[in-house]
């Protein structure tokens, strides 16, 4: 009869080596890892959106997120200008651009 132990430290070593191994032997192709990386970034940016609890809340958001990204997409329009429109204070406006900064990482 064998009483050998499946999770023994000698297996279990084994099975960290083989995994190393085929991480070593296994290349990540360079798209497919983009791609998951640029989905999960999407993700988080949709998710910052959603966090506004009114339509304008979110499209708020949206446009925050297109400032810090992409201004030109909303005519080079500043943070004042975007909170003139929306109705809401320049602090307003302010702290939500740098929460959405603090939650992608990005420097302040």
């Amino acid at each position: 009869m064998n009483n050998k132990n499946k999770n023994s430290p000698q297996s279990t070593s084994a099975r960290a080596s083989a995994s190393a191994d085929a991480f070593f032997q296994n290349p990540v192709d360079p798209k497919i890892e983009a791609r998951a990386m640029a989905a999960e970034a999407i993700a988080h940016v949709l998710l910052w959106v959603s966090e506004g609890t009114t339509l304008e809340q979110r499209g708020l958001r949206a446009s925050i997120v297109l400032r810090q990204v992409r201004p030109d997409l909303i005519g080079g329009m500043t943070l004042e200008a975007l909170g003139e429109q929306a109705g809401c204070t320049p602090q307003t406006v302010h702290k939500l651009a740098d929460d959405f900064r603090q939650s992608m990482g990005l420097v302040s």
